[in-house]
């Protein structure tokens, strides 16, 4: 029985969103069991997946929360 977790910070696909949609979330759950299906013969009914959203201030990367982190590789880009 596979469990998968995708952990997603809370901001949307577009800007004026600020969470992945209910829509976006179900295609994600559909293609990676499907995927454990076609690679490693897992049926569908005993795939789990769970999808934790983060806010954004509770994510970092390189060292520094990711809006700063992403400020800086803008002025260096």
């Amino acid at each position: 029985m596979p469990v998968v977790t995708i952990d997603l910070t809370r901001e949307g696909s577009t800007p004026e969103r600020d969470t992945v949609t209910a829509e976006e979330k179900a295609e994600l759950i559909r293609a990676v069991s499907e995927l454990l299906r076609d690679v490693l013969g897992k049926p569908l009914e005993a795939t789990f997946v769970v999808i934790n959203e983060v806010p954004l201030q509770n994510w970092g990367w390189g060292g520094l929360p990711v809006e700063q982190y992403r400020a800086q590789r803008q002025l260096e880009g």
